[in-house]
This record gives C-alpha cells, structure tokens and sequence, in this order.
C-alpha cells in the first residue's frame, strides 16, 4: 500500500510538472526535516497558520514574500510558520505525514491553538492531502488558485453537472490511476460536511490557468467563502488574494471552538482571558473575529458544557 501511495504521488506530481509549465520546481533536501521558520504573533497567540508553498516557491521565497507579515497584519493573534514543503516531499510520497509529524503536531503540543492551514497553488492541493489524511485536525483551510489535477476529470465532473450529482464510483486503493480521483471524492465529500465548507476559503485569478477547476470546487462552498479577483497565477494575485482571503474569514467567523476529539483544543477567542481552551464546540456572541468579551457568560454553549479547560495566560 506504503509503494502504491508514493507511486500515486509520483505520477501526480509528474502531471503537475506538465500542469504547472513554465515554472522550475523549487528544491528540497528529502533526507533532512522540512525547512521551517516560525514567525511569533505580535499579539497573544490564538491561532497558527502554517503556509504551504507552491511548485516553484521555497521557504527562502516565502521569506522574501513576506507572507507572515501579510497573515500577522490581518491576524495579530496568529503565530506563522511557513514551510518549504516542496516538490521533492511530496515525490517522496508521504508529505502530509511528514508535516504532521515534524511542523505541526510538534507545535500544537508545544502551545494548543486553532490550526489553520493556507496553501498556495501545489500547497493548496498539499492543503487538501493533509485534511484528507488527518479529517477534522485543521480548523479551518485557506486555498489559494489550488491545483486539483488534470483536464480529464475535471471534463468528467462538468459533464455530470457539477461535483453534486459527480459519481465517482467506488472508493479504490491510491493508485496511479485512482489518485485524482479519490482526491475529488474527499473535495465532493467535503461538500456533505457542512462543518468543513464553513471553515473553508478560496481565492482563484480571473485569468487563472487554474479557474476551471477551482470553480468547479467553488461549487460545494458557500458563495461568500470563495474569492474571484482580477490576475493570472502568480505572485501578483497571491499578494493581493491572501490578505483579502483573512480579511473574509474575520467578517464572516464568529470564534468557534471545537470538540476536544475532532479538533485541537483550541483558544475561546471571544471569551474572558482566564479561558483559553474549552473540550466542547461552543461559539462566541462577537460581531468578529478579535472582539474581546470580559466574562465567559457572553459565550453561548450549544448543548451544556463540560469543565471548562483553564490555564493561565497565553
């Protein structure tokens, strides 16, 4: 199964070079542990973004980008690590289970906080492995122009009339010829989840190489979760995208916690300070994200709480 996994990835990534032209892949030592610089929030820290690059991106050029100063701009409350997670890791064949294991099960042990993942382009797909591998960990996904595979499946899945009425047949092994498609079942599956579709955004270009098939993904999202803006895909769109992305989710999320076997245990945004993680799902009464309440009674529960979780400070 182990040889049959990375053989899917191969091929996979063989198709997203041909996908991608143009662009040289970044490089990768696979023999050492995944690059990684952690940027520390400005403010006390309740959420962790981990940033995926993409194919022609390294962790030098997230640097240069400045991409954890685009995210703590937006969100102060955020710790950042960006990775370069890049090509040679997932022609490894076990990306996802690499960055849990060394990025971010290391992190939330070191400091519990709500999981966020953003990916960019192949870390958009790298995104979506990860949710597909370990459901329910991330809290919420921040896609940008995500690679989703190649024209035939996308032509399979319009000619259907959408990933709504899409049949994929019976889920099979990862294989070089099943691995797109399982990973359009876990995009149509997420469509059935009312939970993932709401803590999950996405940005594409209008002149986008990738505009096909992120539309047909825009599909099971709520509408105002999905971004079209005007740009092609490249550095350019991603700037201006990544921002806004953060800007939509502060509108449109009121801090919601997660249940302690589904989701990290994760800080009640909303609350008072003594209150920083709860087991159960409860959702703050703030008009948005960052509004600070003083007392934990200004936090409904939907069904009665257990104890709550209490350590001090951030």
């Amino acid at each position: 199964m182990q040889r049959t996994f990375k053989a899917a990835f191969c091929l996979l990534l063989v198709v997203t070079l041909l996908a991608l032209g143009g662009c040289l892949a970044a490089g990768g030592d696979v023999t050492r542990p995944i690059p990684t610089t952690f940027h520390a929030a400005p403010q006390p820290a309740r959420k962790l973004v981990v940033m995926l690059p993409g194919r022609g991106d390294s962790l030098a050029d997230l640097e240069k980008r400045h991409v954890a100063q685009l995210i703590q701009k937006q969100w102060p409350d955020a710790d950042v690590i960006l990775t370069g997670l890049t090509m040679p890791f997932y022609l490894q064949g076990h990306a996802p289970q690499r960055l849990q294991q060394e990025v971010i099960a290391p992190a939330l042990a070191r400091k519990p906080r709500q999981l966020w993942l953003a990916g960019i382009s192949l870390g958009g797909m790298g995104a979506l492995l990860y949710d597909l591998a370990y459901p329910g960990q991330a809290h919420g996904l921040l896609l940008l122009s995500p690679y989703l595979g190649d024209a035939p499946i996308h032509a399979e899945i319009r000619k259907a009339g959408g990933l709504k009425h899409w049949n994929p047949g019976p889920p099979q092994p990862l294989g070089p010829k099943t691995f797109q498609r399982e990973l359009w079942r876990h995009v149509q599956h997420m469509g059935q989840d009312h939970e993932r579709t709401q803590t999950t955004w996405l940005a594409y270009g209008a002149s986008d190489r990738f505009r096909k098939p992120d539309t047909l993904m825009a599909s099971i999202l709520p509408t105002d979760h999905v971004l079209m803006l005007p740009g092609s895909h490249d550095w350019r769109l991603w700037r201006s995208a990544l921002p806004k992305l953060l800007q939509t989710v502060t509108r449109q999320t009121s801090p919601a916690l997660s249940d302690a076997g589904t989701r990290s245990s994760v800080p009640c945004e909303g609350c008072s300070p003594s209150v920083r993680t709860v087991p159960w799902r409860a959702r703050c009464q703030t008009p948005h994200a960052g509004t600070a309440y003083s007392h934990a009674q200004d936090c409904h529960w939907t069904a009665s709480p257990p104890d709550v979780a209490r350590v001090p400070g951030h």
